[in-house]
């Protein structure tokens, strides 16, 4: 499978440590299989002024059946208190791979209403969607992304 991760630079040796806290599915290296959402990725650092780079990897998914794996095949409310506990910085799961969607720009206003108890969790799902399709892979521990994740190249954009 190819993966794609949208930064502000190539990212030839990915690791763990120099992920962002309080994200969807916790700190960890994140990728997807839509080059268009990388892309997107990257407008946070075109915004500010930065280049914008796609590193492309292939992944060896054949290898996933020998580390902890959670994966979300919709939104649901088990995928949202998932992702309210690793933004809340709570999470203390061990999962090496966390895939699913993508929660949308609004997040933080929605999760704030949540949290007042002034929508239930289904309304909250609803909110979080993207009208598009859209998947992230978050790799939690470095020993899945050396073991799984090979470089190709960076497309500056």
């Amino acid at each position: 499978m190819i993966l794609y991760h949208g930064s502000y630079t190539e990212v030839v040796k990915p690791d763990v440590t120099h992920s962002r806290r309080n994200v969807d599915f916790g700190p960890g290296f994140y990728t997807t299989p839509l080059r268009e959402q990388a892309e997107k990725w990257c407008k946070r650092f075109t915004d500010k002024g930065q280049g914008a780079v796609v590193s492309v990897y292939r992944f060896s998914e054949d290898k996933l059946a020998e580390y902890k794996v959670l994966k979300f095949d919709s939104y649901s409310d088990e995928w949202l208190d998932f992702v309210l506990k690793c933004r809340r910085g709570t999470d203390t799961s061990d999962y090496d791979v966390v895939m699913g969607g993508v929660a949308n720009d609004k997040v933080f206003n929605t999760v704030e209403l949540f949290f007042e108890g002034l929508i239930d969790k289904t309304e909250a799902i609803k909110r979080l969607r993207y009208e598009k399709p859209n998947m992230q892979i978050a790799f939690r521990s470095q020993k899945i992304i050396d073991a799984c994740l090979m470089f190709e190249r960076g497309e500056r954009l």
